[in-house]
């Protein structure tokens, strides 16, 4: 049964997760398209960061706010429990496997039984043990269980290593360039690796794409086995901020790191610190990012999806203007006290616009800048289809088209 639906996944995977591809793929373009431009329309300084890398991103608007080696390819750790989280959420959503769904547990999931477990975090599973998916989820999220990991790696795929190649599917699919897992848990291995940004788009896709899977990463405690353990996640009970995620990680190798997201007044921020020297400055230096991103940025609306931003003539169709606007929401963040000063400008991929055009066609692009900068492009979209018109109109728009062009 399990090889069966492993057989399934794959079968399925371009057709289930296509239109998802295509959104992360949207998210990854716009997370790489602020890297040149994310310190360049403020002056405003994020506080000194203890760590190897880290970045700060706007949740909604995809804006990088600060940023240091957000590249660099780093051991991730338990950070790596993202992506196997994300695996198990979408496959959730998709009806592959269920929440309800038991796992019998078998030698290799059990710390006594593999020695890469030997002295790692764990859900203490048995040989033996029924354990629903669900508390294998949170055995994961919560207690960061490595035995966890490889037991719902082998029910969902039959063993490690295919589970680890569907990790790193999804890693192509949503745009990864510095990431490559080896094991499904994130205990140190030669050859896996992943950086700041790639870790932060990773988080956005989770909170994204599988909301459900999401709500777990905020509880802060789980019993298993008799055994209760806290969530590691020290700044869900920080008092100043509202963190509803993400992960924690430590290894030898990777430092001490951490993916954090937190709310403020409808705005969420994601932070990613990597290679930290102690937990504690982890957990601090990811505090004061974050509250320095909502005490120095707002993020705004500043077009709804489906608003007709402008209208423009078109030639040829059954009508002679058309609307345009964007497809999806529109947000910026920007320096507090700054909103009314971003300006709006638009480009046209063509001086005439001529039917037949499809919904959503893309015609020319929107700029948002804020002290000459640009902080964002977003693609300038035909927001009803326009038809081929009748002889008539053809008639009337070439004199009315060569009449233009006279003028012009």
């Amino acid at each position: 049964m399990i090889f069966f639906k492993n057989f399934l996944y794959h079968v399925k995977f371009a057709f289930i997760h296509g239109a998802c591809a295509l959104q992360c793929f949207i998210i990854t373009i716009l997370l790489f398209s602020q890297k040149c431009t994310a310190h360049t329309y403020t002056q405003l300084l994020p506080p000194k960061i203890n760590a190897a890398s880290y970045i700060l991103i706007d949740y909604d608007s995809g804006q990088v706010l600060a940023e240091m080696n957000a590249d660099s390819k780093r051991a991730p750790a338990s950070l790596t429990k993202i992506m196997t989280s994300y695996i198990i959420g979408k496959l959730i959503d998709s009806g592959q496997i269920h929440p309800n769904d038991l796992v019998t547990i078998n030698k290799d999931s059990w710390m006594l039984g593999n020695p890469d477990l030997k002295g790692s975090s764990v859900m203490f599973l048995q040989p033996g043990d029924q354990v629903s998916i669900s508390e294998l989820t949170r055995g994961i999220i919560l207690q960061s269980g490595n035995d966890a990991c490889v037991a719902i790696a082998n029910y969902i795929s039959g063993d490690q290593n295919t589970f680890v190649g569907l990790m790193n599917d999804y890693a192509r699919q949503l745009n990864l360039k510095n990431t490559f897992f080896k094991n499904v848990h994130g205990l140190d291995i030669p050859g896996q690796f992943s950086s700041a940004r790639d870790m932060a788009i990773i988080s956005i896709a989770l909170i994204r794409n599988v909301p459900r899977e999401y709500q777990k990463y905020k509880e802060k405690e789980f019993t298993y086995n008799h055994i209760r353990q806290l969530n590691r996640n020290n700044l869900l009970w920080d008092k100043t901020l509202k963190v509803d995620g993400i992960k924690t990680g430590h290894t030898k190798s990777a430092g001490y790191n951490l993916a954090a997201s937190a709310i403020h007044d409808k705005m969420r921020l994601i932070s990613v610190l990597l290679g930290g020297k102690t937990s504690h400055d982890r957990d601090n230096d990811s505090k004061s990012l974050l509250k320095w991103g909502f005490r120095s940025f707002n993020t705004i609306l500043s077009l709804k999806s489906e608003e007709v931003f402008l209208k423009k003539p078109v030639f040829f169709g059954k009508v002679n203007k058309v609307d345009l606007g964007v497809k999806n929401n529109v947000y910026l963040t920007v320096p507090k006290g700054k909103e009314k000063e971003v300006i709006i400008e638009y480009t046209l991929n063509s001086n005439v616009l001529k039917a037949p055009l499809k919904k959503y066609e893309i015609v020319g692009k929107i700029i948002f800048k804020l002290n000459n900068t640009v902080i964002i492009e977003s693609p300038l979209v035909v927001l009803e289809e326009i038809n081929n018109g009748n002889i008539f109109n053809y008639i009337f728009d070439y004199i009315r088209l060569n009449i233009q062009n006279l003028y012009n």
